[in-house]
């Protein structure tokens, strides 16, 4: 035999493999066929973006070329369903050896090519390779025909694979851009819904002078809330609020009863403790005013809300209560929190699945206590932060 069959195999895949990325593949396919019989260049023909055309997607010494074979030409059919090696110099001297092939004309007025070699992957034809003249005259036998046919399917199958993982990290990539748009649709949707309420209450309340204190204030953290999802729709992901630190919690109730009293609501606040918890204050602030905003909108005005602000266990526990339409258990343990689940009719389940994800990755718990037409009582447990004035660590002084 010409070729150590297990050598050759070793060399190629070898050299598929030690590829630094996708765009790398096409070239060093066209490579290892190319080395099998001494080519000098060479180019890989793959399926265009709409997947109508076979193009140039790789080339190896050769000129770049623009172009277009189409999928269903006579040509593409015809190493599809024969899976031959095309021979031009042998279709040239001896065209009855290729009956039925038509040979595209880009291809049949370049004296330099030689070989097509299909790329088949079951039943699709998914490129082809275009090989130059070898260096020396190589005799295309049963055994190179076949080395070569072993190989390019192996190259085919390879190519398949790597364009499946860019498919699937593209996927990946539009899945996590569809999530971003759903809290930023959500968190634009709050705001509106915040901004229309204070134009609503402005109408009565607008020459109370405390009214127009924290419609000015609404409207401040409205605009700082705009500017945050600017950066999130241009950088593509969530901005980030600086370093996890200490959070003044009944800071954050108190905005909470003055944002609700300038809607036309009012909401009791009870700190039983003034404690502080680790995290972001923005992201905590969005993750309380979730819930409380869940509750108002549950509650009709002649019902009450709270907010109650103490320690348990070691622990910080914010419970926020109401006495609303309530919910059933089975909504509870299976719907929740999943994302596009709501009891709201217009409402889209992402404030609550975006709180519970973020209260867990602070490392507390939410626990819900609800009853159809009674009402609920939503506690979020959070680890507790002490301020330490100095270090518990004393330096011993001499004596």
């Amino acid at each position: 035999y010409r070729y150590d069959y297990r050598e050759e195999w070793l060399r190629f895949t070898g050299r598929l493999s030690s590829t630094s990325g996708p765009q790398d593949v096409g070239s060093q396919v066209v490579r290892g066929l190319a080395d099998m019989v001494e080519c000098p260049a060479g180019s890989l023909w793959s399926r265009d973006f709409d997947g109508d055309a076979f193009v140039q997607s790789a080339c190896w010494n050769v000129p770049p070329s623009a172009e277009r074979e189409p999928v269903a030409s006579a040509f593409c059919s015809y190493m599809l369903e024969r899976e031959w090696i095309i021979d031009f110099d042998e279709f040239r001297a001896s065209p009855r050896h290729y009956g039925g092939l038509i040979v595209p004309v880009w291809l049949a007025t370049n004296p330099t090519v030689w070989l097509a070699v299909p790329l088949i992957v079951g039943a699709e034809l998914t490129g082809f390779v275009v090989l130059a003249r070898p260096r020396a005259d190589v005799e295309l036998n049963w055994e190179v025909r076949d080395l070569l046919k072993t190989a390019a399917r192996q190259a085919a199958g390879f190519l398949a694979q790597m364009r499946a993982t860019e498919a699937l990290l593209e996927a990946r990539k539009f899945d996590a851009f569809n999530r971003m748009s759903a809290f930023v649709v959500h968190d634009l949707k709050n705001i509106i819904t915040q901004l229309s309420l204070m134009l609503k209450n402005a109408q009565r309340h607008g020459h109370n002078p405390e009214f127009q204190q924290d419609m000015l204030l609404t409207v401040e953290s409205s605009l700082e809330k705009m500017r945050q999802l600017m950066v999130q729709l241009r950088e593509g992901e969530k901005p980030a609020s600086g370093a996890a630190s200490g959070v003044d919690l009944p800071l954050i109730l108190a905005r909470m009863e003055a944002l609700a009293r300038s809607r036309g609501r009012s909401i009791e606040v009870r700190i039983l403790d003034r404690l502080s918890t680790r995290g972001h204050e923005q992201r905590l602030e969005r993750v309380i005013g979730h819930v409380v905003q869940n509750a108002l909108e549950a509650t009709p005005e002649s019902g009450t809300v709270w907010i109650e602000l103490r320690q348990v266990s070691g622990r910080v526990s914010v419970t926020v209560g109401d006495t609303g339409v309530g919910m059933s258990q089975e909504f509870i343990q299976t719907r929740l929190f999943r994302p596009f689940s709501s009891t709201k009719h217009s409402g889209m389940g992402i404030g609550t699945y975006e709180s519970f994800q973020y209260i867990k990755e602070l490392g507390g718990t939410i626990q819900v206590a609800s009853q159809p037409g009674e009402g609920t009582v939503v506690t979020l447990l959070l680890p507790l932060f002490e301020h330490r004035a100095r270090s518990d660590l004393q330096m011993t002084s001499p004596t």
